[in-house]
């Protein structure tokens, strides 16, 4: 699991969000003295946290859960980005990707 792509993102993102590994767990809802271990066991791929602890790591993050599963960067990047568009511009956007589409088939 070392190469995950789930545990570079998520040791990406906490330091993004300048928090320590048991900042982000004690936020995420763990135990304060197993926290630390917690994600670093997660971070290095020793252990991966189950769907709904890691949805509470990306809200406390504010990055969508999806973001962590992406196969590629780029993917991953829209994911991010896509994200934080504000509601009103989210169907214009998808409106505008697939006319791109029809245009290259």
């Amino acid at each position: 699991m070392e190469d995950s792509p789930l545990c570079k993102r998520l040791k990406e993102a906490r330091k993004a969000a300048k928090l320590s590994q048991k900042q982000l767990g004690i936020a995420a809802g763990m135990d304060e003295f197993s926290a630390s271990a917690r994600m670093n066991h997660y971070e290095i791929g020793r252990h991966a946290p189950d769907f709904n602890t890691l949805r509470r790591i990306a809200k406390v993050l504010k990055i969508p859960t999806a973001y962590f599963y992406a196969e590629s960067d780029d993917l991953a990047e829209v994911i991010k980005l896509f994200d934080r568009l504000k509601k009103n511009n989210k169907p214009k956007l998808i409106k505008t990707l697939r006319r791109g589409l029809k245009k290259s088939s």
